[in-house]
């Protein structure tokens, strides 16, 4: 009788584990689907930026969705339909598919020292957004940036000195705190320099690009910024 007991608790237990397992799978399956047409034009910009701040708070947490990347490749494969655009530094510590949840498929990427907006990059935006659907564009910078702390000690170097030029009005118009020098080594100082760096490169965006602008101002499509704080993971969003 108790051998019978325990056998069909046993069983029970494997039942109901396969379920919450196949009931764990399929929440994961809903977050890593891979994007389509129609998934792409269902979700209003709002609803698009959420995705990404959703993402970043899955990253944060440890509980980022397990992909089937291979099979999301061969989906991918005869088309692509990504719902962002995302513009951020080349800094390796900050891998925008991976600190936003994102698969093959779910966002176009432009990376660039200083997370700057020169003309191809904002054409790339412009086919990203009229030419092929996606709804938001987010320009991230980051913490301790060494593109930003480039522009800061006014650093010369070959090509690299277009680039840094490019960060110096966020340089200029940041206001020393008490004790601070213009220093890459105030660390906040830094990082508020960065974070004037995504609102200006935001603001050069809509200049630059008419179609862009248009599409903002009509609502089809959400312009937004973040920092990303290498320490901790976490996106703030700049609206």
């Amino acid at each position: 009788m108790k051998l019978l007991a325990t056998a069909l608790f046993i069983a029970l237990t494997a039942s109901l584990t396969g379920a919450h397992h196949k009931s764990s799978e399929g929440k994961a399956g809903h977050h890593g689907m891979t994007q389509t047409k129609a998934s792409q034009d269902k979700l209003t910009p709002n609803e698009a930026l959420q995705r990404l701040k959703d993402g970043n708070a899955r990253f944060v947490k440890g509980m980022s969705v397990n992909r089937d990347y291979i099979a999301q490749a061969k989906t991918t494969a005869s088309g692509q339909y990504p719902f962002a655009i995302v513009l951020g530094c080349v800094d390796s510590r900050v891998p925008v598919e991976v600190v936003f949840d994102q698969g093959i498929g779910d966002i176009f990427t432009s990376r660039v020292a200083g997370n700057i907006a020169p003309e191809d990059v904002v054409g790339s935006m412009e086919f990203a957004t009229a030419a092929a659907g996606s709804k938001v564009i987010l320009v991230v910078g980051h913490t301790a940036c060494g593109a930003v702390k480039g522009a800061i000690d006014n650093v010369k170097l070959s090509k690299l000195t277009g680039l840094l030029d490019q960060i110096q009005p966020a340089v200029k118009a940041t206001d020393l705190h008490s004790g601070e020098t213009k220093s890459s080594k105030h660390a906040e100082y830094v990082d508020r320099v960065a974070h004037n760096n995504v609102k200006m490169t935001m603001d050069r965006i809509l200049k630059d690009s008419p179609v862009i602008a248009d599409m903002v101002k009509s609502g089809k499509v959400v312009l937004a910024g973040g920092m990303y704080n290498l320490e901790t993971g976490k996106v703030d969003f700049i609206n």
